[in-house]
């Protein structure tokens, strides 16, 4: 036991990492205009395994199916450990991992259809959201696996803003990829006003959309700033603290990279940035979602065998 269960916790955490990356190299296939590198062609890439060596926008595409393989390779190893190690204890731990493994399971036959149905925008999104929680699931078994929660106290309101906050951060990176899907990207060529406008009614339903989610975004900044300030207040924790400070200094960074996304045209640099620090803070979230869930005792999670013995020996 104490064998499997001391690997499981690096092992997720290399996995959310990999996975977290995957998310980046899609944004990468999207702002490159890869998502059709191999044609509609799944899993092979145009007819053959390997695309030719002059095309590169079937390389990045081939490429993030490799990678997406490498993170299966793992997660499978995960499943292989949490099926050993908490079969009989801290099962949260195994039910996470399974659920993990269903996601992944998903996101690739949607990553199957995206390619098939040639991109449509609708699986596009879906293909996001469902990376996203698989990184979540990720991180919740890992903290399962490895936290140890202190004296607990009751939810109250800084709770509900924490989950608040994740699920809001959630929403507008689908509606980032809503964005993206519909064609809206440039649809607003200055920041912060749409083309002279604050309220671009009157220009066009790509406007709308576009800052649609411009006002999604301008609404976490500000329950993000309420997030630090109640956490800063409330809860004595420093990982806490340095959890809510962590999401809303990345979403700055995000709100920065997404102004120079359209200033820039569209550069495929920012791009890829954007969709990266925003996945970087949904993972933040979750992680002060899942940390908080069990010290309010929302979450309950039993101590392995393994840890109860090697207190006993210590004390």
């Amino acid at each position: 036991m104490p064998r499997f269960a001391r690997l499981f916790s690096p092992l997720a955490l290399t996995t959310a990492l990999l996975t977290l990356g995957l998310i980046v190299f899609g944004a990468v296939v999207r702002v490159t205009d890869s998502g059709l590198g191999c044609g509609n062609h799944w899993p092979l890439c145009n007819g053959t395994i390997f695309p030719p060596l002059n095309n590169l926008n079937a390389w990045i595409e081939w490429l993030h199916r490799l990678f997406a393989v490498l993170i299966g390779a793992f997660g499978l190893g995960m499943l292989g450990v949490a099926l050993n190690a908490y079969r009989q204890r801290r099962k949260n731990v195994l039910y996470a991992t399974v659920t993990a493994a269903l996601l992944f399971f998903v996101q690739s036959m949607l990553g199957a259809v995206v390619v098939v149905l040639e991109l449509p925008p609708t699986f596009v999104t879906l293909h996001l959201g469902t990376a996203m929680l698989l990184l979540g699931a990720l991180l919740v078994s890992g903290i399962f696996a490895s936290y140890r929660a202190p004296q607990p106290y009751q939810a109250d309101a800084v709770s509900t803003l924490i989950y608040l906050n994740t699920g809001l951060s959630l929403l507008i990176i689908l509606t980032g990829a809503l964005v993206r899907g519909a064609g809206a990207t440039l649809a607003c060529v200055d920041w912060p006003l749409c083309n002279g406008q604050l309220f671009p009614f009157n220009q066009g339903q790509l406007q709308i959309v576009h800052m649609t989610h411009r006002v999604a975004v301008l609404a976490l900044g500000v329950t993000l700033a309420l997030l630090l300030w109640n956490v800063w207040r409330q809860r004595q924790g420093a990982l806490l603290r340095r959890l809510a400070l962590g999401a809303l200094l990345l979403y700055l960074a995000q709100a920065g990279v997404g102004a120079l996304f359209v200033l820039t045209t569209a550069a495929p640099l920012w791009g890829a940035a954007h969709v990266g620090l925003a996945a970087t803070t949904w993972a933040l979230l979750v992680v002060l979602s899942v940390i908080e869930a069990i010290n309010t005792r929302v979450v309950v999670v039993e101590e392995s065998a393994w840890q109860v013995q090697s207190e006993t020996i210590s004390n």
